[in-house]
């Protein structure tokens, strides 16, 4: 293939755009924010499981302090009205009347129990609501770093967008001026050699692979013609010639 030596060397120019264009992609790929906006978010994840769980916790002991107050409750009413019948003992025996101090007795005595069931229950139902507080707390602040994580990173993000957006309508207008079968060449070789499809020959070393050209190739791109394209025997590359060669 042949190329006018300018447009040889504009594939530098293309090469070195293409260049920043990976060194970009890279940096927006591995941004720090990244791994710590991923880290947070587990972390957020954990905190909010956790405050569900507190939550149903504190939900499940309000339901069970209802039950526990209802129980209380009436069994303190159908000892007042025990206690109003042996009050007045009307039309009662010896028998009912003890019988019923009986169950009055032991209607206090399920009465206690069952208000010591109470205190136990609220207990258990004030730690569940501190622990909520607790977690909700938590998951506001790890919320909160993670907004912040995502701020810094679509901030970092749009730099990065904006200049690759620069550096590709530069990179058209090069491609323009480059001569398609030479374009066509330099992109295939691009995609297949790691994102460089060009290199300099620089003081007989070629810059895309770091290899020094022997004796033998040195001579061989001696002897080429300007205009032709010449390609490095190492790593098939398209080896650009500059005054710089060492030729």
């Amino acid at each position: 293939m042949n190329a006018a030596p300018a447009d040889q060397i504009r594939l530098l120019d293309l090469q070195a755009l293409d260049t920043r264009l990976g060194q970009l992609a890279h940096k927006r790929q591995s941004l720090p924010e990244h791994a710590e906006i991923a880290s947070l978010e587990a972390d957020l994840t954990q905190h909010r499981d956790l405050l569900v769980a507190a939550q149903t916790e504190e939900s499940d002991t309000a339901r069970e302090q209802t039950k526990a107050e209802q129980d209380v409750d009436q069994v303190r009413q159908r000892a007042a009205r025990d206690q109003q019948r042996l009050d007045t003992g009307v039309g009662m025996s010896a028998k009912d009347l003890e019988n019923l101090q009986r169950e009055v007795v032991s209607l206090a005595k399920r009465q206690g129990d069952l208000e010591d069931v109470v205190l136990e229950v609220m207990e258990r139902r004030e730690s569940a609501q501190e622990r909520v507080t607790e977690l909700t707390g938590r998951v506001g602040s790890v919320q909160a770093k993670v907004d912040d994580a995502v701020a810094r990173r679509d901030a970092a993000v749009g730099e990065i967008d904006a200049e690759a957006a620069s550096v590709t309508k530069e990179r058209e207008i090069v491609a323009a001026s480059v001569p398609a079968d030479l374009l066509k060449l330099y992109d295939r070789l691009r995609e297949k050699q790691g994102g460089i499809g060009a290199a300099r020959l620089n003081q007989r070393r070629c810059e895309g692979c770091r290899l020094e050209l022997d004796i033998t190739e040195l001579n061989e791109v001696r002897a080429a013609a300007p205009d032709q394209v010449v390609r490095c025997e190492n790593c098939s590359r398209i080896l650009v010639r500059t005054t710089q060669s060492g030729l």
